[in-house]
């Protein structure tokens, strides 16, 4: 049996139970053929006058075979021979003067001339005169014309039922070819690059099991072409949201190093505080290119590398208290409200460290320090993770947010497997990672 396939479902068994039919039915038309046909040549034989044609037309034979070898009515043998070449006739009188002078059932009685049988022994018979060297003669011939018949009605019948299995046979098959031609045209529109084209899933053999393949390939492909060109969309996006906010500080950067190159400030306070002004953008482009960087890194089809499935509290306990003690210094309140479970997690440290160091400058940058950072468990469809919420700023500058930091975040979480997810409900901010779990210990 095919793997998944019951094996009454399966090709060979669909084939082998389609000659079984066709054979079986081409039997019963070759027997029920050869009933009508025996009927039919029976009425045929009796009703006509086929045997008296049979018997002119051997006559005729004779009477060219005799005068062509000048027989006597005495050369038995030479009519014996001729006898054995006419397969059909069964046997042959020959009477002269009205004695019976041969007969092919005893052709070596020679001796049969002296018995002096009759013409009128044989009065069933049907007598033709055929003119031999020694005079004329009367000759009856008999002939197995029916079975002749028969034989070609045999084959007729033959022929018909074997007609009928080729048929049934090929009907049978034609349904599978004509599904086999509906996959190659819809392949050939799959390689044209239709992707939104359906592939036909019917029936329950090896082609449907090809066909589902070929469904789930589609799918699954089309499915990877809108990724790949979200990731475009996005990272053409990402590139025109960085040259916007680096041209910025480059500019005032710029208008800051003319104004102190012409000496276009009134004291060494301004001075200075142009200097600073011109430190503070520079270091907003040092972050921007760390970002873009980063972005670029994880965006990239370059595989990471997992370590053992670990438990929760050891892959994160250490790495949340290290995130904790920094933004309480930063003067932030935490509110940690994880609970640890059994489950076992395979993740990158390294990834995890970059995105608990992104979450907590987007923390540090945007957050209200007067409302708790809440740090809590979240579950979703067999995940577990870890959920970050916090009020937003109302003092914070929403210009420089670009959303690389996110994009990051989210790449590296499908690189491991998890997800990201972010969300907004008026002045709350709240960021889920997911993680997918190995197993309970």
């Amino acid at each position: 049996m095919t793997q998944g396939i019951p094996r009454r479902n399966s090709l060979y068994f669909q084939l082998l139970i389609l000659l079984l039919f066709s054979m079986l039915a081409a039997v019963g038309v070759f027997y029920g053929a050869d009933w009508i046909g025996e009927e039919m040549v029976y009425e045929y034989y009796v009703n006509s006058d086929y045997s008296e044609r049979k018997d002119e037309l051997y006559v005729s034979r004779l009477q060219e075979y005799v005068s062509q070898e000048k027989l006597s009515t005495s050369d038995v043998l030479v009519l014996s021979k001729w006898m054995d070449k006419e397969k059909v006739l069964s046997s042959m009188l020959v009477f002269k003067d009205d004695i019976l002078v041969y007969d092919s059932d005893y052709p070596e009685e020679l001796n049969i001339r002296n018995e002096k049988i009759p013409k009128n022994y044989y009065g069933w018979n049907a007598f033709y005169s055929v003119q031999f060297s020694d005079g004329e003669a009367e000759i009856s011939l008999s002939g197995v014309y029916d079975y002749q018949l028969y034989n070609y009605m045999i084959f007729a019948a033959l022929a018909l039922s074997a007609v009928v299995f080729v048929i049934l046979v090929l009907m049978g098959i034609r349904k599978k070819m004509n599904y086999i031609w509906k996959l190659s045209r819809e392949i050939e529109i799959l390689e044209g690059g239709d992707l939104d084209y359906s592939v036909t899933v019917s029936g329950k053999d090896e082609l449907t099991a090809l066909a589902q393949g070929l469904e789930c390939m589609r799918k699954s492909f089309k499915k990877q072409v809108q990724q790949e060109a979200e990731i475009v969309k996005e990272n053409q996006k990402i590139v025109t949201q960085m040259s916007h906010d680096l041209r910025t500080p480059l500019t005032s950067i710029m208008l800051y190093t003319e104004l102190l190159e012409k000496g276009t400030y009134k004291d060494e306070e301004q001075f200075c505080e142009y200097i600073k002004k011109i430190h503070r953008k520079t270091r907003r482009m040092k972050q921007l290119t760390d970002n873009l960087f980063e972005y670029s890194l994880v965006s990239s089809d370059q595989e990471i590398s997992m370590e053992e499935p670990e438990s929760e509290k050891i892959l994160f306990y250490d790495l949340f208290s290290e995130t904790i003690s920094y933004l309480e210094h930063q003067g932030f309140q935490v509110d940690f409200q994880v609970e640890w479970s059994d489950s076992r997690m395979q993740v990158s440290t390294d990834y995890v460290s970059r995105i608990l160091d992104n979450i907590t400058s987007n923390i540090q940058k945007y957050a209200d320090k007067k409302a708790p950072v809440t740090i809590g468990t979240a579950r979703r469809n067999g995940m577990r993770g870890f959920y970050f919420e916090n009020r937003i700023s109302c003092t914070g500058d929403p210009q420089e947010s670009t959303g690389v930091g996110i994009q990051s975040i989210k790449n590296m979480m499908t690189k491991m497997g998890g997800k990201c997810t972010v969300s907004q409900e008026k002045d709350i901010f709240r960021l889920i990672l997911y993680f997918p779990h190995c197993e309970i210990l």
